[in-house]
């Protein structure tokens, strides 16, 4: 019998992927806050850590795993499509076409430094607050979605900044870009914590699942093991 997927697991799925693209779309423009220089895409982006810790916590390592890979396959699928458009032709009465390569017209290494990125600080997030489950016995939810955050976003800005700006950015600034986005990204955290606990509780009893991760493979390639 095929196992059944909740509806909870299911729009979390949704919204993870959608997170993403928009994320990656974001990116491409620069926003100021204050005196703080940043991209679009930190407004949604740590959203998808946050969803990552309620998939990890509910659901399991194994479920965070297929999920992640969804939203890494998605990611690819969308700049696919918008590397085709921009080099198909356009009409020639068309005047959009400047603005629309410059949001799918990514460069390549953009591309690539975004998706690797995405993969490891996602599954150090997972992998995280999986493990610190288990050694909490479950408790201490609010320390170990912050730690695994920041784990998982350190990671994300150690591999995004440099292999998409490296020998184009000074290291000193590339230095204060990474800094900035892992503090601002675990502050967002921190401030939507009490709205995180609060959706981890209600589904919990809505879907009646509470994953511990005893003795299952925290290989990351093993998609089909959900």
């Amino acid at each position: 019998m095929k196992e059944k997927v909740s509806v909870p697991f299911m729009l979390l799925g949704i919204l993870f992927n959608v997170c993403l693209i928009a994320a990656n779309l974001l990116e491409t423009k620069v926003i100021q806050i204050g005196s703080l220089t940043v991209t679009a895409g930190l407004l949604v982006f740590p959203i998808s850590y946050i969803i990552n810790d309620c998939i990890a916590e509910v659901w399991g390592f194994k479920k965070a795993r297929l999920i992640i890979w969804s939203g890494f396959a998605m990611n690819f699928f969308v700049v696919g499509l918008g590397l085709i458009a921009v080099a198909i032709p356009a009409a020639p009465f068309w005047e959009g076409e400047e603005h629309f390569d410059f949001v799918f017209g990514m460069a390549p290494r953009i591309v690539a430094a975004s998706l690797m990125a995405f993969l490891v600080g996602s599954f150090l997030n997972a992998y995280v607050m999986s493990k610190m489950k288990i050694a909490s016995q479950g408790r201490n939810f609010s320390a170990r979605a912050i730690l695994s955050t920041l784990v998982g976003e350190t990671a994300d800005s150690l591999i995004f900044f440099p292999v998409a700006f490296g020998g184009i950015i000074a290291w000193k600034e590339l230095l204060i870009m990474m800094g900035l986005q892992i503090v601002l990204k675990s502050m967002y955290e921190v401030i939507i914590l009490p709205v995180t606990i609060r959706v981890v509780k209600v589904i919990k009893k809505i879907d009646g699942s509470d994953v511990y991760d005893t003795d299952i493979s925290y290989n990351v390639l093993k998609v089909k093991d959900i």
